[in-house]
């Protein structure tokens, strides 16, 4: 199990936009964790005033923070494609999303993973994402 800090360790995601708060575990070619979501949040300010939807993208930028867990010490994760994504249920504050990836092929750096978000053990969204593990560049001085 990887907490806050544990997880600042592995991506490079700060918030306000980190938004894993918990990785429950990483075995093998899957990972699973979740997101608490909380009114607080700065969208929730636009997206919807009166009635707060996490917006999708940010279902999608979670689950691919997920990958970054996954495939660390591998590469850096870049999302390159996004196939059969649904949306199945609204994310509102109050909700943890519960987040799962599992890689279900492998190609030299190119992955497929499949992706599930979950809240109180309904599908939010699902679908397979297409990311490149790209090397890490060298910080310049």
């Amino acid at each position: 199990m990887l907490g806050w800090s544990e997880i600042l360790e592995r991506i490079p995601h700060r918030p306000p936009f980190l938004l894993l708060d918990r990785v429950l575990g990483v075995e093998g070619s899957r990972a699973w964790g979740y997101k608490n979501i909380t009114m607080n949040e700065p969208q929730f300010r636009g997206h919807f005033p009166g009635n707060p939807v996490l917006p999708g993208v940010l279902t999608i930028e979670a689950l691919l923070q997920l990958t970054w867990v996954l495939y660390h010490g591998q590469g850096r994760p870049r999302l390159v494609g996004v196939d059969r994504l649904k949306f199945r249920r609204q994310v509102k504050p109050g909700d943890r999303l519960d987040l799962e990836v599992q890689e279900i092929e492998a190609d030299g750096e190119r992955r497929r993973v499949r992706a599930r978000a979950e809240v109180d053990g309904q599908v939010a969204s699902e679908g397979v994402l297409t990311l490149c593990l790209d090397a890490f560049a060298e910080e310049e001085a």
